[in-house]
């Protein structure tokens, strides 16, 4: 039976992940602290009140360098620490210390891009790329097949995925659409397939564009890889556990 590999969630949209070990998920929401918050650049108005599309932030499509960026966060204190390979750590906590962390981050975007301009936090589920509160559960067999076409190993890091499953078939999670998955002892439904952009095809250890998982994508006649997911039942994941298709 597939099991769970990997969790992932990425507290500031498009600005650092994070591996976890288990996570508790609550039925209609975002894994906890996932896109919690984004980066508004100057040609935005996005203030958090209300879920907005991601052309509104700086992301990884636009500035390939912020794939680079690695988190921790302590959720007790509220502090995060952030990594690059072409910055110095930072320390800082999101809602108290924008401009720390906009000074540290401001570099990362290239100067011909909208810049980012302040740091804002969701008022209601995380700032993730649907307008409904969606976790993202990922194939590794799906990734291993792109990996061999391409030619090279690859980081899943590149696909930005919350949920990772080992022991399907290669796309088998595309027949879950309109499913539920039992995960742990919460249970999801699939909704639709994620579309992928240029942020796959940087280097999650350099931020430098170095693959074009797209068009490897292409060849197989999409450019779709991981799927788009609802909690509708609470439940905690943690590594190892079973996954199991219930409808």
């Amino acid at each position: 039976m597939p099991d769970v590999s990997q969790v992932w969630r990425y507290p500031i949209k498009s600005h650092g992940r994070e591996e976890l070990s288990s996570v508790a998920v609550t039925a209609g929401e975002t894994l906890p602290w996932d896109r919690t918050w984004a980066v508004a650049h100057e040609a935005s108005d996005a203030d958090g009140t209300t879920w907005a599309p991601c052309q509104n932030f700086s992301r990884g499509s636009k500035a390939p360098r912020l794939m680079a960026i690695s988190t921790s966060f302590d959720e007790a204190t509220g502090v995060m620490t952030l990594k690059h390979p072409d910055l110095q750590d930072l320390s800082f906590n999101p809602d108290h210390e924008q401009q720390k962390f906009l000074d540290w981050a401001g570099p990362l975007v290239p100067a011909d891009r909208a810049q980012s301009t302040r740091l804002v936090r969701s008022k209601q589920n995380g700032l993730t790329d649907t307008d409904y509160p969606s976790i993202s559960i990922g194939n590794l067999a799906s990734h291993r097949a792109v990996c061999q076409k391409f030619g090279r190993d690859l980081s899943i890091a590149r696909w930005r995925g919350n949920i990772w499953i080992d022991g399907l078939a290669p796309w088998e999670e595309f027949d879950w659409l309109g499913k539920q998955l039992k995960i742990g002892s919460a249970v999801f439904e699939v909704r639709e397939r994620v579309i992928r952009c240029m942020a796959t095809t940087a280097n999650p250890e350099t931020g430098q564009r170095d693959a074009d998982t797209l068009g490897t994508l292409d060849t197989w006649g999409h450019r779709d890889f991981n799927v788009y997911a609802v909690a509708v039942s609470s439940g905690t994941i943690n590594l190892g556990d079973k996954v199991r298709v219930m409808l």
